[in-house]
């Protein structure tokens, strides 16, 4: 429907699409700076300016796809580094960013102390930006900002993200560009840690993934490794398994993973490139309370930096060097996109 058309039946097209700009007052979210999307395709994501552009809730016609940890929304102020201090501000939502200069455990590298998944999770935005712009008679939704990860005498990292969804697609994007503006070569941990949860996530949901070679972090993985894409219903006393995954991909290096429910008729697809994120975390929580199924993009392992594998892996970027990162979230509907998504996965090489 063109926007002329669109205009004849509607008084403001907020009826149909659009942004919508607030500020959260309640409790430890107060003071936060949120967008709401709605893209007219049954696609709504909320997006939180103060803390790293990150997604918090996403639906799709009608159905909860994120998980939101039990603190729910935490302003950055009350983000505590130490230990595992960040789980009392730990989100999760559909989306946290993890980085840039450590994912994973905290550890002390050359007398550094480094938290806990880092620290750009808790980083409010700058020159936050929102837009709604008619594209070839088409609404293009963008939501833009940066967020930096800097101090005196040290680091100077810049990530720049960019999240578009246009009208009637089920999809949305995120650009990402982390630029280095100091002028020592800096060490690059970045994970995008995607959380899915109920509905979408239930015991009728499976992982689909084209893993060439599966790697259980430890021994509870290892016990789990056989059903890993498998889900549970909540379970008491749960113990988090934790998986890297070696993905196959296209001659271009294109992937793409997908958690599937079948019997709801819906699914999250995830498409990145292994030449930008080679690892795939998958994080399994089947707990009562903590029933989440995370995938995770990766440039690295989640041990932190001192874990040996990433000492093999480990990225950098040099002065002035800009690296980009890019995703899309494909939304799922009915059994003839599922079918079609799970054949695509399969036929990855």
């Amino acid at each position: 429907m063109k926007k002329r058309e669109m205009l004849s039946y509607v008084g403001d097209l907020s009826q149909l699409l659009g942004i919508k700009e607030y500020i959260l007052v309640d409790g430890k979210a107060k003071g936060v700076r949120a967008y709401d999307v709605k893209n007219g395709s049954g696609l709504e994501f909320t997006i939180l300016a103060d803390r790293c552009l990150d997604i918090a809730g996403l639906s799709f016609k009608g159905n909860n796809c994120s998980y939101i940890a039990k603190a729910g929304v935490v302003a950055p102020e009350y983000y505590d580094e130490n230990g595992i201090g960040f789980l009392r501000s730990y989100l999760a939502g559909f989306l946290s960013t993890c980085g840039l200069r450590n994912v994973g455990s905290p550890c002390e590298e050359n007398g550094e102390y480094f938290p806990l998944h880092g620290r750009l999770a808790n980083t409010p935005g700058e020159q936050v930006c929102a837009s709604t712009e008619w594209v070839d008679d088409v609404p293009v939704f963008t939501i833009s900002g940066k967020m930096r990860d800097a101090r005196l005498f040290g680091e100077n990292l810049v990530l720049n993200r960019k999240i578009v969804s246009k009208y009637g697609e089920n999809k949305l994007t995120l650009h990402n560009a982390v630029e280095n503006l100091g002028f020592k070569r800096e060490a690059l941990m970045l994970l995008f840690h995607f959380n899915l949860g109920y509905p979408l996530l239930d015991e009728n949901s499976i992982l689909v993934t084209p893993t060439a070679k599966l790697d259980p972090r430890d021994q509870d993985a290892l016990d789990g490794a056989a059903v890993s894409g498998e889900c549970q219903p909540p379970t008491p006393d749960y113990a988090e398994q934790v998986f890297y995954h070696d993905l196959k991909a296209d001659n271009e290096g294109n992937t793409c993973v997908a958690l599937i429910n079948k019997n709801l008729e819906i699914g999250v697809a995830i498409h990145f490139s292994k030449n930008q994120l080679f690892n795939f975390t998958q994080w399994k929580q089947m707990g009562e309370g903590d029933y989440v199924m995370g995938m995770e993009p990766c440039n690295c392992y989640v041990g932190g930096r001192i874990d040996p594998r990433n000492a093999t892996v480990r990225e950098y970027l040099e002065p002035g060097e800009i690296r980009n990162f890019d995703l899309t979230i494909e939304l799922l509907s009915g059994l003839g996109e599922i079918n079609a998504m799970i054949k695509k996965i399969e036929n990855l090489k």
